[in-house]
């Protein structure tokens, strides 16, 4: 039965409406909250937000009436919110991945449900996460309709039909130039003012996160970790390609593509390396190419018009756009009628590691994410623990004890930790499993932070 009959049998049985907290009420947060009121079978008894004037605000300009802000619980008290007896489901969605560590561990002690739209935390650690979540009997699940969650389910349909799945991903902008973009000269390349920027309500850092390969290479670790697709060694290859070359561009290179092998995730470019717009692109969509198991598969392939490339054995399925919070509500659904994710971090396979955008110095601070010292590199956790390399997600608000040049790695022994943090302390746990299980020797004691 499907998800709106499941609900319907649910409100039958005098159940009532599932019960949902909202933690961080930016841009995703506000495209779910826009579609709360035509769900019958959801309603958001609570949100949670820094800064709770912002969160009425933001309910009211995505439509919400006065009586039904009035009966929403707003506050900045994350954990008191997600404790409350009437909540079955927290969505953290503040994109901070030391907050959603902890959002979501404690949610999961609460005996909630967590959807987490925040990749970053489930990238940093997300397979101790998800591990807590089970212990708990509860689902930890990726958020439906941000591009992760959606390439898990076109993999998962690959697999369920019987074909092996070559490459999984999307699509975005890209030029190599622009993993050295910072705040300030983002929306050069965006092609807008700051002030048009400004006015539209549009974070530099978040923006600049997409744009310079971060948000990228964390969407496609947190892909590889939910599905066992393999992670390039050496990075995102960022290939152009529109929707008609995917089945060619997305092989490997042994037979013509751009892949180190199969099996891998990866993200095509809207733009050729001269800047020229890719014809028919996949910018907003994600992916999935297979190849045919047998010379009968790929001849329906042909005969039922899926794009193949010209050899007939690999083709390509995608779709086009994703409305990220807007079709959260499967997420929700599915954890609470089906108990089931709608994908998870179930191994740690990538790694997202910290690379220096420029030189930088001993005693300079790094700003993490979409900021102007270093920007996140997708690699495979055995090379990110063997080079002992700084996860993107710990390198906000750490102090350089060493010097780093342009394009190297930052490594954990070039920053100075405090391992008494719980992120550090997950992250060092999760480091600790994965070390066991790939035959690595175990990392020396840290130095206490001074």
């Amino acid at each position: 039965m499907g998800l709106t009959g499941l609900m319907r049998e649910r409100m039958a049985r005098d159940e009532g409406p599932i019960r949902v907290a909202l933690v961080g009420a930016g841009k995703f947060g506000a495209m779910f909250l826009a579609q709360a009121p035509t769900s019958p079978g959801i309603r958001v008894v609570a949100i949670a937000d820094l800064d709770p004037a912002r969160a009425r605000r933001t309910l009211e300009s995505v439509g919400w009436r006065a009586d039904r802000i009035d009966a929403v619980r707003i506050g900045d008290d994350a954990e008191a919110v997600m404790a409350a007896d009437d909540v079955e489901v927290v969505v953290e969605a503040t994109g901070d991945p030391w907050a959603g560590l902890r959002h979501a561990r404690a949610a999961h002690k609460a005996g909630k449900h967590v959807v987490m739209v925040n990749v970053e935390a489930d990238v940093l650690a997300g397979p101790l996460l998800a591990r807590e979540a089970k212990a708990a009997g509860v689902v930890h699940s990726m958020a439906y309709g941000d591009q992760p969650a959606l390439i898990c389910e076109l993999v998962d349909w690959a697999r369920a039909c019987g074909f092996e799945v070559t490459a999984a991903g999307k699509g975005t902008k890209y030029l190599p130039g622009y993993h050295e973009s910072t705040p300030e000269t983002v929306w050069d390349h965006y092609g807008i003012s700051g002030e048009q920027a400004a006015a539209g309500g549009m974070n530099p850092r978040m923006f600049n996160s997409f744009l310079d390969g971060t948000k990228s290479a964390i969407e496609m670790a947190a892909v590889a970790n939910a599905t066992g697709l393999a992670a390039p060694v050496h990075g995102l290859g960022f290939p152009p390609s529109g929707v008609d070359d995917l089945p060619h561009t997305l092989r490997p290179r042994a037979m013509g593509g751009q892949l180190d092998g199969r099996g891998m995730v990866e993200v095509v470019s809207s733009l050729e390396r001269d800047g020229r717009p890719v014809f028919r692109d996949l910018r907003w969509g994600v992916y999935v190419t297979l190849e045919a198991p047998t010379n009968y598969a790929g001849a329906c392939f042909r005969q039922y018009g899926l794009l193949t490339d010209p050899s007939g054995r690999f083709a390509a399925m995608y779709k086009p756009f994703h409305l990220i919070g807007m079709e959260l509500n499967v997420s929700i659904l599915s954890a609470v009628l089906r108990r089931e994710p709608t994908g998870t971090p179930r191994q740690f396979s990538a790694d997202v590691v910290a690379v220096a955008k420029r030189d930088l110095a001993a005693g300079e601070t790094l700003d993490g994410e979409g900021g102007f010292t270093v920007w996140g590199r997708l690699t495979t956790a055995r090379r990110s623990l063997s080079d002992g390399a700084l996860p993107i997600g710990l390198a906000h608000g750490v102090r350089l004890t060493a010097p780093v040049r342009r394009g190297e790695v930052v490594r954990q022994t070039d920053v100075a930790l405090d391992e008494a943090h719980e992120a550090v302390a997950l992250r060092r746990a999760l480091e600790a499993d994965s070390r066991a299980t790939l035959g690595l020797d175990p990392l020396p004691t840290p130095a206490p932070v001074a």
